[in-house]
């Protein structure tokens, strides 16, 4: 179990990312709750479609320049189609939510709308939890420590976390038998 000390030291190296984060989640769900307001007329579901795609670029483009400016750079390609994947999966949340609501509950646009904001801001929450997980584990990442990593980002992903592995392990072993050595003295 990580002692008190590890925990609040990683809290403190996330914290300025959360923080960026959130102030550009902050806006975007704005901006999100305003399209899907303005456009409930076309329907409660198609309305969340269409502003989860505007915001996602603008999101994109605001994490990318902003909150991961220190993160390594990888294709623009590869971190615009994760990104864009995992927001699509962030809508399907926010869009289940208020399919939920509709379907599962009976909403209707005419009279509850209300409800569908309230139903929708619930799915933003959990959409937002697994969007930031899912952006600093895949889509953008960490800072290179020695150099390698930059190397790296020219692979796919699933190439970079093998190339990754394999440097790591005879590391791993050194250190195993470092350990070894210091606990036989």
């Amino acid at each position: 179990m990580p002692s008190a000390s590890t925990l609040t030291e990683r809290l403190r190296r996330v914290a300025p990312e959360a923080l960026a984060f959130g102030i550009i989640g902050a806006g975007n769900t704005l901006l999100y709750m305003a399209i899907t307001y303005v456009l409930l007329d076309i329907g409660a579901v198609k309305a969340s479609v269409i502003g989860t795609v505007i915001t996602t670029s603008l999101a994109y483009l605001a994490n990318r320049y902003w909150t991961y400016r220190n993160h390594t750079r990888t294709a623009l390609r590869r971190e615009y189609t994760l990104f864009f994947g995992f927001n699509l999966i962030g809508m399907l949340i926010q869009s289940g939510a208020i399919a939920i609501g509709k379907y599962g509950f009976g909403l209707t646009e005419e009279h509850d709308e209300l409800l569908f904001m309230t139903v929708t801001v619930i799915g933003i929450g959990i959409a937002t939890i697994f969007r930031f997980w899912a952006y600093r584990t895949f889509v953008f990442l960490k800072p290179p420590v020695d150099g390698h990593e930059a190397a790296i980002t020219e692979l796919d992903a699933t190439a970079g976390l093998a190339e990754l592995s394999a440097v790591e392990e005879p590391n791993s072993v050194a250190r195993l038998d470092l350990q070894a050595e210091l606990d036989a003295r």
